[in-house]
C-alpha cells in the first residue's frame, strides 16, 4: 500500500467519525478514540498530520436546489405495451 492511499484511507475514516459523531453528544465522545487510532496510525505510517490540508467543514455552504426537473414522456402518440392475452 502506497502513502498516499493509507492517508486518503486515513481521511476518509477521519471524515466519517466526524460526521458520525456529529449526531450525538455521546457518540462523538465515544469516537474519540478513532482520532486517536488514525493519529497514531499516521505517526507509524510517517505521515505527519501537521502537512494535511484541511479539508471542507460540515457548515460549508450546499448549493441551492434547482427547480423540479422537466419531465420527459413518451411522445403523444405512445398507447403502451401490447401484450399476449
Amino acid at each position: 500500500m502506497s502513502t498516499a492511499a493509507a492517508e486518503d484511507a486515513l481521511d476518509a475514516i477521519d471524515t466519517l467519525a466526524e460526521a458520525l459523531g456529529s449526531a450525538a453528544p455521546d457518540l462523538a465522545q465515544a469516537l474519540t478514540a478513532v482520532a486517536v487510532a488514525t493519529g497514531d496510525a499516521r505517526r507509524r505510517l510517517g505521515i505527519a498530520a501537521d502537512d494535511q490540508v484541511p479539508g471542507p467543514t460540515a457548515a460549508a455552504t450546499v448549493p441551492a436546489a434547482r427547480g423540479a426537473p422537466k419531465r420527459r414522456g413518451l411522445g403523444p402518440g405512445y398507447r403502451g405495451i401490447r401484450t399476449a392475452r
